[in-house]
């Protein structure tokens, strides 16, 4: 019995969440639509660690869905990549459980709290889906059950503001995903086929031709959308910024990483780095949108007049190194941008908490909102200072790990200049970083905010992911050595 479910274990992890999801609605009570989003997101960040033990020992793991074989079912196959992948979603929806009770009830009305819990539920299932998949159709589909959740969650937040950003993220989404969906009709139209595996074994056939180029294109385009690539990056600073508390946490740590590892997944198992990025210029061409988005983002982050925009802007810039690092190409370049998948939802989701908690305090997110707050509520700023630390990448940080691999892999490839603009864009983290240190320790808080900490759920949440984050940057090996072998894998030399 106990084996028969270890086996279901892949389709378990995209079924719970999805079951989950109505049985809140059926409640039709917050505090019960919690208890099962609690429950249920413990439970998938548990299936994805056993999942990853169980690559790690055994290699892929492939399930197929109703027992029909692939390429004519679909498959859910799990790797070294999207196991990492799926314990990084997992893990921040199950962190996020005890900070949403207190934030989601304070900004949420209370006749919608179970829906809101429903729509997370499904977004949770849309994510965990597009990692698990092996199918490149069913990841459209998981990726728009997704994204039409996302759109509903980022339209709940208190401002008039949210309904317009969320409009926005509905157009550009679904201009992504309709790009999406035409590039893999285009390698369907050649190979006929749909599962990744057999579209890699395929393509090689067929991949001098107007056709696949034309799908490679669509494919990237409409996932860069998604992934809020500079110069596709628009939507994302109001969603962010709009966007109820938890909403922006849980976005902010897995939304862009299961985007990056989509592009990841296409780009190095579906075409292959040697097409990808040897027969074709694509890498120099994602290089150079990489280090714009490093460097653009960090600047407008600097200008940013409220602290959610500002971390927002950060997080563009922070994709321009994930996507640095994929496009070298490398075994070095891969692990660095797959470790900064971990480093920076750990460390984005700690900000991002950090915040939501000063704005349950005091009902503002502008950087002059928050003035003085350093002496009113001293553990959360010290946390979100220790989340500022780790995106500038100060030693003993998680950041830190990330951007020196990532230093490391563009100065063996001989690129000084890519080694310039990561730390240009470093420095330019610690002004808009200082900016906020700035408000809250050195200047004079309101006369009507009272001090006192955020509840002890929102708190505790907060100060779990600095910790793994100093935890992640004090004792690297086991993340990077699984990053490697994910990028191993991906370039054919590991599982």
């Amino acid at each position: 019995m106990i084996q028969h479910l270890l086996s279901q274990l892949p389709a378990l992890q995209v079924v719970l969440p999805l079951v989950a999801a109505p049985l809140c609605v059926l409640l039709r009570r917050g505090n019960a639509a919690w208890t099962v989003y609690a429950a249920t997101t413990a439970a998938t960040f548990a299936i994805a660690v056993v999942l990853a033990m169980r690559v790690a020992a055994d290699g892929p793991v492939s399930y197929h869905m109703g027992g029909w074989a692939p390429p004519a079912g679909i498959e859910y196959r799990i790797d070294a990549l999207n196991a990492f992948v799926l314990m990084i979603v997992g893990g921040i929806a199950a962190a996020l459980a005890p900070y949403a009770r207190r934030s989601v009830a304070a900004e949420i009305n209370g006749e919608r709290v179970y829906l809101f819990y429903c729509l997370l539920l499904l977004c949770l299932s849309g994510l965990l889906g597009i990692v698990a998949t092996g199918d490149a159709f069913n990841l459209f589909v998981f990726l728009e059950i997704s994204s039409l959740s996302s759109y509903a969650l980022i339209a709940m937040g208190a401002k008039r503001r949210a309904l317009l950003a969320a409009f926005q993220y509905l157009v550009m989404g679904t201009i992504g995903g309709t790009f999406l969906l035409i590039g893999v009709g285009f390698l369907y139209q050649m190979t006929g086929t749909l599962n990744m595996l057999d579209l890699a074994a395929r393509l090689p056939a067929v991949e001098d031709t107007n056709t696949v180029r034309a799908g490679l294109a669509f494919i990237v385009v409409g996932i860069s959308l998604k992934l809020a690539l500079v110069p596709l990056h628009l939507w994302l600073p109001n969603a962010y910024a709009y966007a109820p508390s938890a909403v922006s946490v849980f976005l902010a740590a897995t939304g862009t990483k299961v985007a990056a590892y989509a592009l990841i997944r296409f780009l190095f198992t579906v075409f292959g780095a040697g097409y990808a990025f040897g027969t074709l210029p694509l890498g120099e061409i994602l290089i150079l949108l990489a280090v714009a988005a490093m460097l653009y983002g960090s600047v407008a982050a600097i200008y940013a007049a409220d602290a959610k925009r500002l971390l927002a802007w950060s997080s563009i810039a922070q994709i321009g190194y994930i996507v640095l690092g994929a496009s070298l190409a490398t075994a070095a370049g891969l692990t660095a941008g797959i470790l900064h998948l971990l480093n920076h939802a750990v460390i984005k989701g700690a900000l991002f908490m950090a915040l939501g908690a000063l704005f349950w305090r005091v009902r503002g997110s502008r950087i002059d909102d928050l003035a003085g707050l350093g002496r009113l509520m001293p553990w959360t700023c010290a946390a979100l200072v220790a989340g500022g630390l780790g995106l500038v990448g100060v030693p003993a940080t998680a950041g830190f790990i990330s951007k020196w691999y990532l230093l490391e892999a563009v100065l063996a490839e001989g690129r000084g200049w890519l080694a310039a603009a990561i730390l240009a864009s470093s420095l330019l983290s610690i002004v808009y970083i200082g900016r906020l240190i700035e408000a809250l320790y050195f200047r004079t808080p309101a006369a009507h905010i009272e001090a006192g900490e955020a509840p002890v759920g929102m708190l505790a949440a907060t100060w779990l992911l600095v910790a793994a984050s100093i935890g992640l940057g004090l004792y690297a090996t086991p993340a990077a050595d699984y990053a490697r072998a994910a990028a191993a894998g991906l370039l054919g030399g590991g599982p």
